[in-house]
């Protein structure tokens, strides 16, 4: 299991971090958790669960 910051998932997704947010707000992107403080991550695991199943959308 693996954390990513913002900007890994930024270039992980090639999404930019106001869509990210706006996905997230949707209901359409995981959500970040607090690892500490005000430290947020995301999973990476949920992040490319994610990504497969946008690939299968458009596969579809």
């Amino acid at each position: 299991m693996k954390f990513l910051k913002l900007q890994q998932v930024m270039e992980k997704t090639s999404l930019c971090s106001s869509s990210i947010y706006n996905l997230m707000k949707e209901g359409d992107f995981p959500k970040n958790i607090s690892v500490m403080g005000k430290r947020k991550a995301w999973l990476e695991s949920e992040v490319e669960e994610w990504m497969l199943s946008k690939l299968e959308e458009c596969e579809g």
